[in-house]
């Protein structure tokens, strides 16, 4: 009997383990997920961290900008001998536009790498060197946007070097020369404003009368006679001729003989006085207009200078930035998958 109940018992656990199991193989199986597959399908750039970080670096440029330009203005003065010079103040500039880049761009770097998504089974060189991509791109964003709001102050830089260059080629001082005199031309009414000019006081040296020369025919009445047309006319054909005479060194004899001419039935001087007279003058306006082209020349090449050393430092200053953020975006990915 004792046999036969142990039989009878075993049968009964088999049948239910036999049952259970096919209810068991009834239910569904959830497939597995492979979690490494997963992550392989996302994408290696997070381009809201990296415009996050763009956004970053051009507001606090924009500010550190504005606090660097109203400390520049409270350093310097139109008075004498008060505020800095002017390498000083090239050198401080300098000098805060790289710390403005670095300090800007390392904050957005940072925040690039930090808000980035976690890469699950990355290798750690390829971590970071991801990590470095996105605080360059958010550099790059950052530059492109300023570059485009800034296009006209950087187009001004360039410019003014490439004007200054082609200054040095030209006669900037015999230019201005010939306009004063065109300006005048066939127009007496204009002829009073070259009284203030350096072309008009020439030609006003070139007419005035000798007060101790007595000669024949020169009296006050002729000259009330004669009235200021007269004078007027003459003195705009000598600064015509003047003019066209500019290039050489000396006036050709017809127009130094013409020039003499006018200038004794003006003034009262004999010809050989008059002749002396003219060639002083215009040597001492060649002078003038050489010392002139002088000084426009080397304003030019001071300006061309520094717009040489302006793009070159200010090409300094992005790379050093370009660096911040790359590094800074290393610890801000360190910092998120710790």
């Amino acid at each position: 009997m004792a046999l036969s109940n142990l039989s009878n018992t075993a049968n009964l656990s088999t049948t239910d383990n036999l049952s259970n199991a096919e209810e068991l193989s009834r239910v569904s199986v959830l497939p597995q997920i492979d979690y490494h597959s997963a992550q392989a399908n996302v994408s290696a750039v997070s381009w809201a961290a990296i415009l996050a970080g763009a956004s970053a670096i051009a507001a606090l440029s924009l500010i550190l900008l504005l606090l660097g330009s109203g400390l520049g203005l409270s350093s310097v003065s139109p008075w004498a001998h008060k505020g800095v010079n002017a390498s000083t103040f090239g050198l401080s500039t300098i000098v805060w536009l790289s710390v403005t880049q670095i300090l800007a761009a390392g904050m957005g770097g940072y925040l690039a790498g930090r808000l980035r998504i976690r890469w699950a089974g990355v290798q750690a060189d390829e971590v970071y060197f991801r990590d470095t991509a996105h605080g360059f791109l958010a550099w790059a964003v950052a530059t492109l946007a300023t570059a485009a709001l800034l296009a006209s102050a950087i187009g001004a830089i360039v410019n003014g070097g490439i004007q200054a260059a082609a200054t040095l080629t030209g006669g900037v001082a015999t230019a201005g020369v010939v306009a004063a005199a065109s300006s005048k031309d066939g127009n007496p009414d204009s002829a009073n404003e070259s009284e203030a000019g350096e072309m008009g006081y020439f030609v006003d040296t070139l007419f005035r009368k000798n007060t101790n020369t007595t000669s024949s025919g020169y009296t006050e009445s002729n000259i009330d006679s004669t009235g200021n047309t007269q004078r007027l006319a003459s003195t705009t054909e000598v600064t015509r001729i003047i003019v066209n005479s500019m290039a050489m060194k000396s006036l050709p004899p017809a127009d130094l003989s013409y020039i003499s001419q006018l200038v004794s039935s003006h003034t009262g001087l004999t010809q050989q006085e008059a002749e002396t007279r003219v060639n002083q003058i215009y040597t001492s306006m060649q002078a003038k207009v050489r010392n002139a082209e002088i000084a426009a020349k080397e304003a030019a090449e001071k300006a061309r200078k520094a717009s040489i050393y302006s793009t070159l430092w200010l090409f300094v200053s992005l790379l050093m930035g370009a660096f911040s953020a790359s590094l800074a975006a290393i610890c801000g990915g360190r910092c998120r998958d710790a």
